[in-house]
């Protein structure tokens, strides 16, 4: 599992790749947590174009980020989701809480109301 991250109009952008399961989520919390201190709490971007496989533990990652953005009066969005991966956030509830695009690019633009 790797991690990207970069800011992208004052937006914490979080390319992940791999396989996104119990083993890779602490690290992958530490990290995004700190750029999102460092950056400060505008908005976040998560990026699933280059996941092969993500569990439960996933969905906590999401819902955690979700609400450490949200209480810190910013926005959260998802891009790039395969179907498989649709399929689970439908199920889980998840995107009737926070917006999937189709791009990294659409995601950044709907967080900053453009």
């Amino acid at each position: 599992m790797s991690v990207e991250t970069k800011l992208e109009r004052g937006i914490v952008v979080i390319e992940l790749k791999g396989e996104l399961d119990h083993h890779a989520v602490e690290q992958i919390r530490d990290r995004i947590e700190q750029q999102l201190a460092e950056h400060g709490y505008r908005g976040l971007v998560m990026s699933f174009r280059n996941i092969d496989f993500m569990d439960s533990s996933g969905l906590g990652l999401i819902l955690g980020r979700y609400r450490t953005v949200s209480e810190h009066g910013g926005k959260m969005a998802l891009c790039e989701v395969n179907p498989t991966l649709r399929r689970l956030f439908e199920m889980s509830g998840l995107l009737k809480v926070i917006p999937v695009y189709d791009s990294e690019e659409a995601a950044v633009a709907a967080i900053l109301g453009a």
